[in-house]
């Protein structure tokens, strides 16, 4: 017998990000390919004509794992029993744009989307939140659909900054993707994350080395290499005139992949989850920390006691105050906000 079907919302699914996200879903990529799926895809009124196109372009994909597809305009039909939601949609970061300009507006559409998981989902729904501010969306998320669905089952992608990561240090040292193991990504999903390899490891042949050893060049791992993953976005959007989307999709995905089914044994991923304390951060805060999966239960855990240097140290420090005044700046938004 087959499994009963995952239903999976995506939010913004007309989107850029969106339409490369649902064909990873659909085609079994995040799920496993004897997994059944149902879809949701929930977008703006405006946005109505092309959401309909893309189911069009669902059907015919002509996909096996796939057993159904909604496009729906509200919230109530939205995110009705769901078991995942890709909280894809959002004000997009334009050239020039500071982030504190997309607060004001997504933080409306956070608090909304919490109260309808808390009113329609399932206390098992497990969530990503990848619009931008992605830390502070969650967090204001997980804060309106508290009392249903624990703060645990939420999360911000911080994913793609750690994939970048993994490339840079597989560029430097001319090695692939595979070899590289426990990069780390601390804190917020923005300009003042901390890219850390200082506990990675690189296979070179038959040997396994730490990341340090391996790239020999120190200035480089605290000077550019941080530069390059925390500028990345910017830098696609400077080319592209468009934000990150099929590495956006990408990265969304692996972050649930690995939640559904967990983390390779001696490995770590890097997820945006409430802090428990550890590391300094303050409890409740939406942070970056090195994190296991287990499949089994679906339940990540912070890699704890990792060593920290003065230079880490100062990094998180960064990243964790602008946490805090994106945090308490959202609050006040959601106080302001008649929702």
């Amino acid at each position: 017998m087959s499994p009963a079907p995952i239903r999976a919302l995506v939010t913004g699914a007309a989107g850029q990000i969106g339409y490369s996200i649902v064909i990873r879903i659909a085609d079994g990529t995040v799920f496993g390919k004897d997994q059944p799926v149902e879809l949701v895809l929930l977008d703006i009124p405006q946005c109505v004509a092309s959401l309909e196109g893309v189911v069009l372009e669902l059907q015919d994909c002509a996909l096996p794992t796939l057993v159904g597809v909604e496009a729906v305009t509200n919230e109530k039909d939205a995110f009705q029993n769901i078991d995942y939601a890709f909280l894809v949609g959002a004000m997009p970061r334009r050239e020039g744009m500071e982030r504190k300009d997309l607060l004001a507006a997504n933080v409306k559409i956070f608090k909304s989307q919490g109260k309808a998981l808390a009113e329609f989902s399932k206390p098992t729904t497990k969530v990503i939140v990848v619009g931008n501010p992605a830390n502070t969306n969650a967090f204001i998320c997980a804060k309106y659909a508290a009392g249903k669905i624990p703060a645990s089952n939420f999360s911000a992608m911080t994913r793609l900054d750690h994939n970048r990561a993994l490339a840079q240090v597989a560029l430097k040292t001319g090695t692939t993707i595979g070899d590289v193991k426990n990069v780390i990504i601390w804190g917020n999903h923005s300009g003042t994350q901390f890219p850390d390899v200082k506990h990675a490891t690189i296979n070179k042949g038959s040997n396994t080395v730490d990341a340090y050893t391996a790239i020999n060049d120190t200035n480089w791992i605290q000077s550019g290499f941080i530069s390059t993953v925390q500028k990345r976005g910017a830098v696609i959007i400077e080319k592209r005139k468009l934000s990150s989307a099929m590495s956006a999709a990408k990265a969304a995905c692996d972050h649930i992949h690995d939640w559904h089914f967990g983390t390779k044994p001696g490995e770590w991923v890097s997820m945006a989850i409430p802090s428990d304390g550890s590391y300094g951060i303050p409890k409740g805060l939406i942070f970056s920390f090195p994190v296991t999966i287990d499949g089994a239960t679906k339940e990540w855990k912070i890699v704890k006691d990792l060593p920290l240097d003065d230079f880490a140290k100062e990094k998180i420090q960064i990243t964790t105050k602008e946490l805090e005044e994106e945090r308490d700046d959202a609050l006040k938004a959601c106080d302001e906000a008649n929702i």
